[in-house]
């Protein structure tokens, strides 16, 4: 389907960050990650980092976007070790929408991390609507204010 620009653009607006050059991530949060309350004003044409989920409908059809996610905290120690996201981009209800977000999100923790974590701390947050306008955008984006960028070693064998 071709997505009209101007439904974006008002799903953007909506969530407060149309003025925003958008970069999308996958699924990964570091453990450092911390909440904060939104920012009073973004700067216009500043980069802003996401985690998004976006449909777009036409008219009589429902766009449903939606987000989980949860954290990873060590069995033993009980640190927190990162964050799994999950997104989900269709024309669900908003309730089957939410479980099927869930179910994502426990495959994704069933594959790699039972071992070790505990899947805790979820969050989840949906925007549905049926558009009546040709076209209309559901959008939900977990937005970063920086980012955590790991520093690597080479083995000394390696160096230069």
């Amino acid at each position: 389907m071709t997505v009209h620009a101007g439904s974006y653009h008002l799903a953007l607006r909506s969530a407060g960050i149309e003025m925003c050059n958008i970069i999308t991530y996958s699924s990964i949060l570091p453990a450092c990650a911390t909440e904060v309350p939104r920012p009073s004003e973004l700067v216009h044409g500043s980069v802003l980092e996401t985690i998004m989920a976006v449909s777009t409908a036409r008219r009589g059809k429902r766009a449903t976007a939606g987000l989980i996610w949860g954290w990873l905290r060590d069995r033993g120690s009980r640190e927190r070790h990162g964050g799994l996201v999950c997104e989900y981009n269709g024309s669900l209800s908003g309730e089957r929408a939410e479980r099927q977000l869930r179910q994502s999100l426990d495959e994704l923790y069933a594959n790699g991390y039972t071992e070790r974590f505990h899947l805790t701390e979820i969050e989840t947050h949906i925007d549905t609507f049926v558009p009546r306008k040709r076209f209309g955008t559901a959008l939900v984006a977990l937005c970063f204010l920086n980012h955590y960028v790991p520093v690597l070693r080479l083995p000394e064998a390696a160096a230069p």
